[in-house]
């Protein structure tokens, strides 16, 4: 029974059902009908109020949503977001199904109880930003008004509370050190813990990996290790022993660098074995990531101060209150829980993290506790800096490492390398990219008016006031940026009124790329492409005017450079430190714009002249659902890890390479390493790679089958829909569904949620569900029965292990999409057999996502009447791959697997059974 102080009703709509609990905690089941209705007359409790909304069918919810009180009750703390893992996070009995909807007032009255504890750690500001909260109307103030008095003595804000970074004299370069084998293997056993199982191949993957560690031996060349672990070998404590032991003795920081954020989130909860003191540790690792991805303070305090408005005012104040109590300000993969922005709409985090164009630096009022520069500088000091792959790339191509640089750097996942370096060697002339570089140049146009020092003349006006030349310059620059896109420039371009030269460059390549489109795909409302080729006479005279407007930019911005230059070099008096920053800021951001603008005016060359057989261009349309949502040109490298050994590899005195899978499975068995030293840039180099390899100690014949189910036909939904849930229910959940299109998602989610929910074996999706990605995988590993569908994103980087996941299911071959990218490398690089590395790539990766750890087991299923038996090499060796019916499959599936790798039932395969690599 529900305390009488609150007596407020709960609402809980699933797949399953609906349910509301009374005021006086009965509860009955309703229909959707009635539950909005009662839902529109009286605020109720609620628990993710988006999904709830969806449930119902409804576009949003209002009421009083647990997740937010916990957000301000608990800020940077972590919660699943689904009633057993709030009952978890708040050490309440679990829920009794979906049908206890009197468990969201159990809940409320145990969040609401946190402030009258005495070690309620996070009291500080909470008073204070309640009152904001309170004259913003949030449904929860009046009640935290009754449990929350008025401090003593008066708050700080979070603007004053924040710590100020701290300026440290520059790290020395890293001594130059050996490290005897004995050493490395000593640590990697006091990492791995004493009584722990010694496992040779680990040792063997330490002792090769820390060859990387040398001293360098030429100046054109780093120690390079290529290091192939199976899953299961515990490669992450295999590089970390060297690493942590070379940055202790040498005074060097090793770059760590991943493809997932999820990756991250475990390498950094690893590193608790290397510094067991979290103090240290805080010291000794820094998470790096790109600069979006942090809260921006300047932002921050826009929005309290009247900058959001409505729901969007209420998720500021929240993450105000997250900002003083979170480890680094990362908004992104860090402590801000997942599921809180969802909860306010995207345009509400967006607004708060940090834009390209839009950093001030040392200009800004919160430039000494800004979260951004707090990371940089902690890297500068730090033995291991986790960041991703683009931010080692970027920050190795700029020469902005922290430090004494990159010299040592490991790459995780890196299957990925090729990928990453694609994207971050890459040329886009597009109307996002102008409008960044506009918003740099003059200041974001919807912050006119409110005095914020974010274009080039307002934050360098002290600079330039002395230097006339300089002060003309920038008058060209501002002249000539207002001709960059401007507000509403997607509009007026779909309407072929663009205006200014750029604008009038997209609305010609919006035109070329409708003319060349096959009409389906012209309709389809999804992204549209088309070569650099036969280009129509107008789109040639619109890039000649738009490469001619860059031109007049471009000039006075190296101008200004210069000037610049000659101020740092010769300052006055009256340019103090912070002065300076600004200044040095300002001029490292004219040289990357210089050279950016150098490069589109490059690209805006090849539409009316002659191919070059290093790139590949395209046109491209970026549009979802119908909408417009970018227009551009495209450029690639052909070969993109010729730039990435240049920039990052070639300066490196020692780079790992690791991954469970650098090479195809083929490749594997022939002891073949040709295609994995292409693909990571190892070919590039004057030295060869070092090559190490050491097989998965998992016994994947016992613990894994594979079934290839022949009478589902392809893209049939309802054939599909039949077979994802008799699947699902043959395994009781815990199956991961994997689809190579968006649209087929979601209509296989809509004919299954229901009864699966009703079952008691709830689906969630990818594309479906008002959850980020990373929040979903959080659930479904939490959530007994539960199961996932997803595209992409979730066949890598997902580490689930144990009974939550016991099959993957894949709609059919993952063959990649026909794009003007991906036919210039296949013709480049074999033909069909380039499509069927990527292909034996993709499903190699989702099979990993099955067997984690030694006492795993499950079946990966892939939906396919005419699956190639060569692909079939892209599975482990040994493990049984059989051709089946539908029927065949959910009597094996319902078998399950024992440990000696037979069948728990009689299950009779009639057709034949094939090896991997047969042909």
């Amino acid at each position: 029974m529900v305390a009488t102080e609150l007596a407020i009703p709960a609402l809980v709509a699933s797949h399953a059902g609906v349910w509301i609990a009374a005021p006086d905690g009965r509860v009955r089941g309703v229909g959707r009908g009635e539950a909005i209705s009662r839902a529109g007359d009286s605020p109720h409790l609620l628990l993710n109020a988006p999904v709830t909304a969806s449930r119902l069918g409804l576009g949003e919810l209002s009421g009083l949503d647990l997740l937010e009180l916990f957000a301000f009750l608990c800020p940077a703390r972590f919660c699943v977001p689904t009633p057993r893992g709030l009952a978890a996070a708040l050490g309440l009995a679990e829920p009794d199904g979906d049908a206890d909807a009197a468990f969201l007032q159990r809940a409320a009255e145990a969040l609401l109880a946190l402030p009258e504890r005495k070690d309620w750690p996070e009291r500080h500001g909470a008073w204070t930003i309640l009152q904001s909260l309170a004259r913003q109307r949030w449904a929860w103030a009046p009640h935290l008004l009754r449990v929350i008095p008025k401090p003593d003595k008066p708050e700080r804000h979070v603007f004053q509370a924040l710590p100020q970074w701290e300026e440290a004299p520059p790290r020395p370069a890293p001594r130059v050190i050996t490290m005897p084998a004995d050493d490395v293997a000593a640590r990697l056993a006091r990492l791995v813990g004493v009584g722990a199982e010694q496992r040779d191949g680990q040792r063997a993957y330490a002792a090769a990996v820390s060859t990387a560690f040398a001293p360098r031996e030429r100046g054109d060349g780093p120690h390079m290790v290529l290091a192939e672990a199976g899953t299961g070998i515990g490669k992450t404590l295999g590089y970390l022993a060297p690493a942590s032991l070379w940055a202790e003795a040498a005074g060097g920081a090793v770059w760590v660098a991943t493809y997932t954020k999820a990756l991250q989130r475990q390498l950094d909860a690893e590193t608790a074995r290397v510094w067991p003191d979290a103090a240290t540790r805080r010291a000794k690792v820094v998470v790096r990531k790109g600069r979006e991805n942090y809260l921006c303070l300047l932002n921050l305090e826009d929005a309290v101060q009247g900058g959001f408005g409505g729901r969007a005012a209420v998720f500021a104040r929240l993450a105000e209150r997250w900002a003083e109590y979170t480890r680094d300000g990362d908004m992104v993969g860090g402590d801000l829980p997942g599921w809180l922005p969802p909860l306010f709409g995207r345009m509400s985090f967006a607004g708060l993290t940090d834009r390209r164009g839009e950093c001030i630096y040392a200009a800004c009022p919160h430039y000494r506790t800004c979260f951004i520069e707090r990371a940089a500088r902690a890297s500068a000091q730090a033995d291991l800096v986790i960041a991703n792959h683009a931010l080692v790339m970027i920050n190795a191509a700029r020469g902005r490492a922290e430090g004494a640089g990159l010299s040592r750097i490991v790459f995780d996942e890196g299957h990925h390398l090729f990928d990453a370096a694609d994207a971050t060697f890459a040329v886009a002339l597009t109307g996002r990219e102008a409008v960044e570089l506009k918003n740099w140049l003059l200041g974001p146009e919807r912050a006119a008016g409110r005095g914020r020092r974010r274009g080039l003349s307002a934050r360098l006006a002290d600079a330039i006031s002395y230097d006339d030349e300089a002060a003309r310059a920038v008058e060209r620059i501002t002249e000539a940026a207002r001709t960059l896109p401007s507000e509403a420039w997607l509009q007026r371009v779909a309407a072929d009124a663009g205006e200014g030269p750029l604008e009038a460059l997209f609305a010609a390549v919006r035109a070329q790329v409708l003319a060349r489109a096959p009409p389906e795909d012209a309709d389809s409302g999804y992204g549209l492409e088309t070569q650099v080729a036969e280009v129509l006479p107008q789109l040639v005279e619109a890039a000649g005017a738009a490469s001619a407007a860059l031109g007049r930019m471009a000039q006075p911005m190296a101008q200004l450079e210069a000037r610049l230059a000659l101020l740092l070099d010769d300052p006055p008096d009256w340019l103090d430190g912070q002065g300076r920053a600004r200044v040095e800021g300002a001029r490292a951001g004219l040289v990357l714009r210089g050279a950016l603008l150098g490069a589109w005016q490059q690209l805006l060359g090849r539409l009316g002249g002659p191919a070059d057989a290093d790139f590949i261009d395209w046109l491209e349309l970026a549009r979802a659902e119908g909408r417009l949502l970018d227009v551009g040109v495209q450029r690639r490298w052909l070969d993109p890890m010729r730039p990435f050994a240049a920039a990052v590899l070639q300066p490196a005195h020692g780079v790992v390479v690791t991954s469970a899978t650098l090479r195809a499975r083929p490749d594997a068995l022939a002891d073949d390493w040709r295609d994995a030293d292409a693909r990571t840039g190892a070919a590039q180099l004057p030295v060869p790679a070092r090559h190490f390899a050491a097989t998965s100690p998992f016994d994947y014949a016992a613990q894994a089958r594979v079934l290839i189910v022949t009478d589902v036909k392809p893209r049939d939904v309802a054939a599909l829909a039949h077979a994802y849930r008799a699947l699902i229910e043959a395994a009781g959940g815990g199956t991961l569904g994997l689809f190579t299109a968006i649209a087929r998602l979601r209509a296989v989610h809509a004919r299954l949620a229901d009864p699966l929910a009703r079952a008691g074996l709830p689906l969630y999706a990818q594309h479906v569900d008002p959850i980020d990605t990373g929040t979903l995988v959080d659930i479904f590993r939490a959530e007994p029965g539960a199961s996932l569908l997803g595209t992409d994103a979730l066949r890598d980087g997902v580490d689930v292990p144990g009974t939550s996941l016991r099959q993957v299911i894949m709609e059919g071959v993952p063959w990649p999409r026909r794009t003007v990218l991906h036919a210039a490398r296949r013709l480049a690089g074999g033909g069909n057999m380039f499509d069927d590395r990527v292909t034996m790539d993709r499903l190699a990766q989702a099979f990993g996502r099955l067997i984690r750890r030694a006492d795993d087991r499950g079946h990966f299923v892939l939906l396919g009447p005419a699956v190639p038996s060569r692909l079939l090499g892209a599975f482990p060796a040994g493990v049984p791959i059989d051709r089946v019916t539908l029927d065949q499959a959910v009597a094996a599936v319902k078998a399950g697997i024992m440990v000696s790798g037979q069948e728990s039932g009689d299950m009779p395969i009639q057709t034949g059974s094939t090896s991997p690599g047969a042909p």
